[in-house]
């Protein structure tokens, strides 16, 4: 039997299937008179389940990374929410009940209000306050942390995986995990891809398929059971190959990224905290290309000081010794969000009030980070870009900020480096206005991603827009080749930040509309060399 469905993370899993059912805890209403005491149990529940997830974001923190591991801080602020809280204690107080039967309302009322709101990132809550009652719950009537205890490694297959659950996964007992519902930039995917582990979402499986022999085609979104012998040794046969191919890659690590008629690109990563630096070093990157500064203030309580910026920037300068790091300035707003911000709701959260159009309304977060930024220039070779540009004005009116935050640190006697400026292309405007951006910037990073979503009018969150939503699109190619003529011939140069810098079916195209720079995740850098080894471009 063959099912398709989508890939999350490509490599070939061969092994046991083993499905993984979440075990519904059922929840009686029992009468209980005294509330007091009701409610204390709830309180040391909830610390217990804050406990466990301080315990979840430390395990995620060194295997992911800090950006990554932040859903873990959002669950743990989402169990002091005070309206969570007091609707649990009316419950308890009013129908005179038991407090597992008052979570459990709870957190299905609260659940059904995310579920049906406009807002996409408001309707991902739903399943994060059913994640953290279900936490809560298990407290309450004894149970352990959920998690997933095998013995050989299996091909792991679920209805859907909460982040929780994946971070938990013994990667040594999972070999792939496949998913019916779920959506290629889910935490869980994110985390899949993070991790190395081959996955797959929307397959149908049957649920007896229990310890059935296995499949998982990760390059082609399939997941085969009980394949016939013909089909398993070909699998064999690739998978084989597929090993030796991640070995010859290892080879590469030292060499250039020159084409065979000499063509020499910059080749860097993408990272997202402090902690992802290992990875970039590990896989050979030539620099950091994207360096996502808000993992520092997604999941804190308040903004992050100059000083904790400070660090957090000096020690990936420092850890880079003297390659590229590019820092891209806080792009909060739409699907990303910090409760301290204030931020009102919005219909359209993607076209919204987000990132460089936040930090000029309120430009002491920005002047905050930049102080930041340029310290640390001092211990390493610093770059900086402005997300969601739009205009020749909001450049300007950064670099006025610049020249303010200069000012100010030759007063307060604060030593600072050079620092290269750049802008993200992730707008139609910025494309159509290049010629004229490129004289003011001393790079663009192309970021496909967004740019795929605005230049095509499809939310790239949606699951149901997947086919719309082609970085291939025409549209899409003749943008980032207009975009690179102008940042040349405007004396800039030009990198790929997005998703699609990273495919290597995609690496001579960018290199013949002449990109200088592709910055990827870290565990496709290799690759990518090797694609760009390949390459003849006169040929």
């Amino acid at each position: 039997m063959r099912l398709q469905g989508k890939s999350v993370f490509g490599g070939i899993a061969m092994g046991k299937l083993a499905v993984y059912e979440k075990k519904e805890r059922t929840v009686k209403r029992e009468k209980r008179e005294d509330a007091d005491a009701e409610m204390q149990r709830f309180y040391e529940a909830k610390e217990e389940a804050k406990r466990q997830l301080g315990v979840l974001y430390e395990k995620a923190l060194k295997e992911v990374g800090e950006a990554n591991a932040a859903i873990f801080d959002v669950h743990q602020m989402m169990l002091d929410d005070q309206d969570y809280e007091e609707s649990i204690e009316h419950i308890i107080r009013e129908q005179k009940v038991n407090a597992e039967y008052a979570v459990a309302q709870t957190g299905d009322n609260f659940s059904e209000i995310f579920a049906a709101m406009d807002d996409d990132y408001m309707r991902m809550r739903a399943a994060d306050v059913k994640d953290i009652s279900d936490r809560v719950i298990a407290v309450l009537q004894g149970g352990k942390d959920k998690g997933f205890a095998g013995g050989e490694p299996v091909i792991l297959l679920a209805e859907d995986l909460a982040p929780s659950e994946t971070v938990q996964l013994d990667k040594e007992k999972v070999l792939s995990f496949v998913t019916k519902f779920g959506s290629t930039n889910s935490h869980t995917a994110i985390l899949a891809r993070t991790m190395n582990i081959p996955a797959l979402i929307g397959i149908d499986f049957p649920k007896d398929c229990e310890g059935a022999f296995g499949i998982v085609d990760g390059f082609e979104g399939a997941l085969y059971i009980d394949p016939d012998e013909e089909t398993i040794a070909l699998y064999e046969k690739k998978k084989q190959k597929e090993e030796e191919r991640r070995a010859l890659l290892q080879e590469l690590k030292g060499k250039e990224n020159v084409t065979k008629d000499g063509t020499r690109v910059e080749l860097f990563a993408n990272i997202g905290s402090v902690a992802d630096v290992g990875a970039a070093l590990q896989n050979d990157a030539g620099g950091i290309g994207l360096f996502r500064s808000e993992f520092l203030y997604i999941g804190a309580e308040d903004y992050p000081s100059e000083e904790q910026q400070f660090q957090a920037y000096r020690t990936v300068a420092q850890n880079m010794a003297g390659k590229k790091v590019v820092i891209r300035t806080l792009d909060i707003g739409a699907d990303k969000k910090a409760d301290y911000f204030g931020l009102d709701p919005e219909e359209n959260p993607a076209l919204g009030f987000r990132a460089i159009r936040i930090c000029l309304q309120r430009p002491q977060i920005l002047k905050t980070q930049l102080r930041a930024i340029f310290r640390a220039a001092c211990y390493g070779n610093i770059s900086v870009m402005y997300p969601m540009i739009t205009s020749l004005r909001e450049v300007e009116r950064i670099k006025e900020i610049v020249e303010e935050v200069k000012e100010e640190l030759l007063k307060d006697g604060l030593p600072f480096g050079e620092v290269e400026q750049g802008i993200m292309i992730e707008t139609p405007a910025a494309v159509f206005m290049s010629a004229e951006l490129a004289k003011e910037v001393d790079f663009f990073s192309i970021g496909t991603n967004d740019l795929t979503q605005y230049l095509l009018a499809c939310d790239r969150q949606n699951p149901n827009l997947a086919d719309v939503c082609d970085p291939y699109h025409p549209a899409v190619l003749r943008a980032i080749e207009m975009t690179v003529k102008n940042a040349h011939a405007g004396g800039a140069w030009v990198g790929i930040c997005g998703e699609l810098g990273g495919d290597v079916r995609m690496t001579e195209t960018f290199l013949r509309m002449g990109v200088d720079e592709l910055s990827v995740s870290p565990p496709r850098i290799l690759e990518v060399r090797d694609a760009i080894r390949r390459i003849d471009l006169k040929g």
